[in-house]
């Protein structure tokens, strides 16, 4: 599908009502053949803040979420800046979806070791609160540290936009707790998103969550077609928000299809 069709796809779903539209990110990707892995090289993946600042402008209410960033992979400063830039031209409307990845390759290409990415992870999230709240930001961690410097514009979010995780290791349920207004899952189905429902709760029992962060919304983007039946499924599990994964390689009029169909279920 070309970039220009983009802007026009994002009009119509506002349009018909959606609530929010979401990014996805791979920076780089094995140097695979389709059959050799899940996403081979020439996967075309927009950069998240470029496509989001475009569809900023073709839009006027829908919150525009990235789905996820692969933090551990970013410069925690320059990407508080991007994100920030992103919440002021849409008029606060950006929602930070947050995860660690999970490519190897990739992660190495990105100088961000695997087995750093959750300490990563943690160390970014705190750094760029640090220089969206602060009024003289400051702030030492393993990763990153930084004193006597400041970035403006602020996000027009007080006090910042919400995070939202991805993942279902451990480490990003807690994450999730600590930090952030919601959790994110991927081609899910309702079990799945069950037991992550069931995992969360114990995980409340254990990590503290500051009160103003209120309680958790779930955003699910099923693996199963998307019927009033699994709605209501995924309604009475406590999901607050699900996903349209638009039909691949069909076409325009497909994925605008796809777009009028679900919103006639909601």
């Amino acid at each position: 599908m070309a970039v220009p069709e983009f802007g026009p796809l994002a009009a119509l779903a506002e349009s018909l009502g959606y609530e929010s539209l979401w990014t996805a990110e791979h920076i780089i990707l094995p140097d695979l053949p389709p059959g050799e892995t899940p996403r081979p090289g020439t996967t075309p993946f927009l950069d998240s803040m470029a496509g989001l600042g475009f569809l900023a402008a073709h839009t006027r209410t829908m919150k525009l979420a990235t789905g996820v960033l692969l933090l551990p992979q970013h410069n925690p400063l320059l990407l508080a800046k991007q994100l920030a830039s992103v919440d002021v031209l849409s008029g606060g409307r950006l929602i930070v979806g947050i995860g660690v990845g999970s490519i190897e390759v990739e992660a190495r290409g990105m100088n961000a070791p695997m087995e750093e990415r959750g300490a990563r992870a943690n160390d970014y999230l705190k750094a760029m609160i640090a220089l969206w709240t602060m009024e003289h930001p400051h702030y030492a961690g393993k990763h990153v540290s930084f004193d006597g410097i400041n970035a403006y514009p602020r996000p027009v979010q007080k006090p910042y936009p919400p995070f939202v995780v991805g993942g279902r290791a451990e480490g990003a349920l807690r994450r999730t707790v600590r930090y952030a207004a919601g959790w994110y899952g991927y081609a899910m189905s309702v079990e799945q998103t069950r037991e992550i429902v069931e995992r969360l709760a114990a995980v409340r029992e254990q990590v503290p969550r500051p009160a103003d962060l209120g309680d958790i919304e779930i955003t699910i983007a099923p693996s199963e077609k998307i019927t009033a039946e699994t709605i209501a499924a995924y309604t009475e599990l406590g999901v607050s928000r699900l996903l349209l994964r638009p039909p691949q390689d069909r076409g325009l009029e497909a994925v605008e299809a796809s777009i009028r169909e679900f919103a006639s279920l909601t």
